[in-house]
């Protein structure tokens, strides 16, 4: 059974819902707050080198660039932002301030009426070379190409945003994606790595998530979020067995597109977000519901079908 307790502010599902401004007056002075509570740890143990003062510098810069820009228009009180990490672990350094990357980027979305917060975004980005010395600034500008330092933060920022966006809107969050799609657009003509629709990471890189999230034939998937999140998380203390309903229809959409799709890397990003919560949840209830879902998890997601049996455990 999904494990939730009462207590989260009305205020947040109510300002995404309706894509409006919280305007009470007596927290007026808060509502300049960025969207994003970021968390950045740089993991250098891989690299030889005695100068590692650079690395917290590093930890510090990009945390203030993802938390201190404004990423959209709308005005975000302090508790509304939406809490997100970033772990980068160092694998290479071929030269001075010349490094090669992996990052685990994971945002997570309250659950309205609870303490309970679902992880949106799971992803690891296994190809990211960058160049960076101490004390260097950020610059970004969404119409051109800077740097991969900016370009690859500012994508993966309008990903976690679409993705919110998207939980508390039918495709609230196709602004966010968009521009996201034009961060891989202008960093495309540079050449680097990840970006390429060609590249060795093929179907697995930005440019293929990116696309995956404006592509029409993948609308089912993102109305899927909302319903999954507004019509099954967030009603699950009100009417379990409705929730579980609800969010069995949104797998069975998946299901459709999986035939079409089948290694979407939507879909493979949605379950890796996801799979627990959804094992966590069916774990409970009517019978013939657990079944359905499992029925779908299995056909979508074949190699976890040993989690996928605790589902329909007695």
């Amino acid at each position: 059974m999904l494990k939730i307790s009462s207590g989260l502010s009305q205020k947040r599902a109510m300002r995404n819902v309706l894509f409006s401004f919280l305007l009470i007056s007596s927290y007026a002075f808060q509502l300049s707050a960025q969207e994003l509570n970021a968390n950045v740890a740089v993991n250098f143990q891989n690299i030889n080198t005695t100068e590692t003062r650079v690395f917290t510098d590093m930890e510090t810069s990009f945390e203030q660039f993802l938390n201190n820009r404004k990423w959209t228009d709308d005005a975000f009180a302090p508790e509304e932002r939406i809490n997100c990490n970033f772990v980068i672990n160092i694998e290479d350094m071929p030269s001075v301030g010349n490094y090669q990357a992996t990052v685990q980027i994971q945002s997570s979305r309250p659950v309205y009426g609870t303490n309970y917060e679902s992880l949106m975004f799971n992803f690891a980005d296994r190809d990211w070379q960058f160049q960076y010395v101490e004390s260097q600034p950020l610059e970004f500008n969404p119409s051109t190409y800077t740097n991969n330092i900016t370009s690859l933060l500012a994508y993966y920022a309008y990903i976690i945003l679409g993705l919110d966006y998207d939980s508390f809107g039918e495709l609230g969050g196709q602004p966010y994606f968009e521009q996201a799609q034009l961060v891989v657009s202008n960093a495309q003509q540079q050449g680097g790595a990840g970006w390429d629709q060609f590249g060795s990471s093929r179907r697995r890189n930005r440019y293929w998530l990116a696309e995956n999230f404006i592509n029409p034939q993948m609308t089912p998937v993102r109305r899927g979020i909302y319903s999954y999140h507004r019509l099954g998380l967030d009603t699950f203390l009100d009417d379990e067995e409705e929730s579980r309903d609800n969010m069995l229809n949104v797998l069975q959409e998946i299901q459709e597109v999986s035939k079409l799709f089948p290694q979407s890397i939507l879909l493979i990003a949605f379950f890796d977000a996801k799979n627990d919560e959804i094992i966590s949840t069916y774990s409970d209830g009517a019978m013939q519901t657990r079944r359905a879902a499992y029925n779908a998890l299995i056909e979508i997601n074949p190699t976890n079908v040993e989690d996928y049996n605790t589902i329909i455990e007695d």
